[in-house]
C-alpha cells in the first residue's frame, strides 16, 4: 500500500508564499480559483502544503491572477513547485544572507512553536533591533553586502518577532541561550543592555520560555544553530541550520527532527531554570556597565 502523501517543508513554503501573494492581491480563496483550471479545493491545499499543482501552467496562471510578472519570481516559484516532492533542499546565499529565505520564512510563518538555540549569537527572534543592526554591521564586510541591504534584513527580522506578541495565538518559543553568547558583547555597552532588557521582557511573555546554558557546565553544547519549528494540522516538524557557506539547510525528514531534538533536550536538562533568566539577565547588564 502506498504511503499517504503529507506536506512536505518545501512545500509549505511555497504555499506560504502563494497565500501570502493572494492576500495582497485582495482576493479569497473562491475569488482566486474562479475560471481557472484547478478549483477551491486544489488551491486551498496547495497553499496548506499538502498538493502541487499539476501543471506549471497552472501555478503561472495563479500568478497572472495576482499580477506577479517579474519573470525572476515567476521562475523561482515555478522552480520551486518542480522541486517539491523534496523534504530537504541546501539554498545558496552568494553574498546576500537573505537570498532563498522566503522558503524558510514561508515554514516559519507557519509554526506554532520554535525551540532555537545558538552556539555564538542570541538568536534571531530574540533579537532587538540595535543588537540585529550590529550583528548585520559585524557580518556586512564579510558578506558585501549593501547598508539598504541591511536595513531591509534588519526590519524582516522584526516584523518576524511580531509573531511573538501579536494578540491572535502568538507563536510559542523556547530558546536556549548559551551563556558565551550573551556575554559575547555585540556593538557596544549600551546595546547589550538594551538586549539583555529585552529578553527579560520577552521572558515574561506566557508564549516565552528562555533559558541560559552555563558556560561552567560539562554536558552537551551543539556546535551549530538549532531551529525546530513544530507546525499545525498535521505538518511535519521541520528543522533548519545555518551553515558556513552562507547556506539555509532546512528538512522535515523524521530522522533528521530526532537528532535536532535530542540535541534541544540535552542542553535544556543542564540549562539553568527559566525562573533564574531575569536575575541572570539584570546581572549582566549591571557587569557590561561598569
Amino acid at each position: 500500500m502506498a504511503a499517504k502523501p503529507r506536506p512536505t517543508a518545501r512545500r509549505i513554503g511555497l504555499g506560504q508564499e502563494l497565500r501570502q501573494l493572494r492576500k495582497e492581491a485582495g482576493l479569497t480563496i473562491a475569488e482566486a480559483a474562479r475560471d481557472m483550471h484547478f478549483d477551491e479545493t486544489t488551491l486551498q491545499r496547495v497553499e496548506t502544503g499538502w498538493k502541487s499543482f499539476r501543471q506549471a501552467g497552472h501555478l503561472r496562471e495563479l500568478l497572472e491572477r495576482y499580477g506577479i510578472t517579474d519573470e525572476e519570481q515567476v521562475n523561482r516559484l515555478v522552480a520551486l513547485q518542480r522541486d517539491a516532492s523534496s523534504r530537504e533542499w541546501w539554498t545558496g546565499t552568494g553574498t546576500t544572507m537573505l537570498s532563498g529565505m522566503p522558503r524558510f520564512l514561508g515554514v516559519e510563518s507557519a509554526a506554532r512553536e520554535i525551540r532555537v538555540f545558538h552556539p555564538t549569537v542570541i538568536p534571531g527572534l530574540l533579537q532587538a533591533k540595535g543588537y540585529a543592526r550590529a550583528v548585520h554591521e559585524l557580518h556586512k564586510p564579510i558578506d558585501e553586502t549593501t547598508t539598504e541591504f541591511m536595513e531591509h534584513s534588519v526590519q524582516l527580522r522584526m516584523r518576524r518577532k511580531e509573531a511573538l506578541t501579536r494578540d491572535d495565538e502568538p507563536m510559542k518559543v523556547w530558546a536556549v541561550l548559551y551563556e558565551p553568547a550573551l556575554r559575547y558583547t555585540i556593538g557596544d555597552a549600551d546595546i547589550m543592555q538594551e538586549q539583555y532588557a529585552a529578553l527579560a521582557e520577552l521572558a515574561a511573555l506566557e508564549n516565552v520560555t528562555i533559558q541560559v546554558l552555563p558556560q561552567s557546565g560539562s554536558g552537551y553544547v551543539a556546535l551549530h544553530d538549532v531551529n525546530i519549528m513544530i507546525l499545525d494540522d498535521g505538518l511535519p516538524t521541520t528543522v533548519q541550520s545555518d551553515t558556513p557557506w552562507s547556506t539555509v539547510a532546512v528538512t522535515d525528514k523524521p530522522r533528521e527532527v530526532r537528532r535536532f531534538s535530542r540535541m534541544f533536550d540535552a542542553m535544556v536538562a543542564d540549562a539553568r531554570s527559566p525562573q533564574d533568566t531575569p536575575e541572570f539577565l539584570h546581572q549582566l547588564s549591571r557587569e557590561i556597565a561598569r
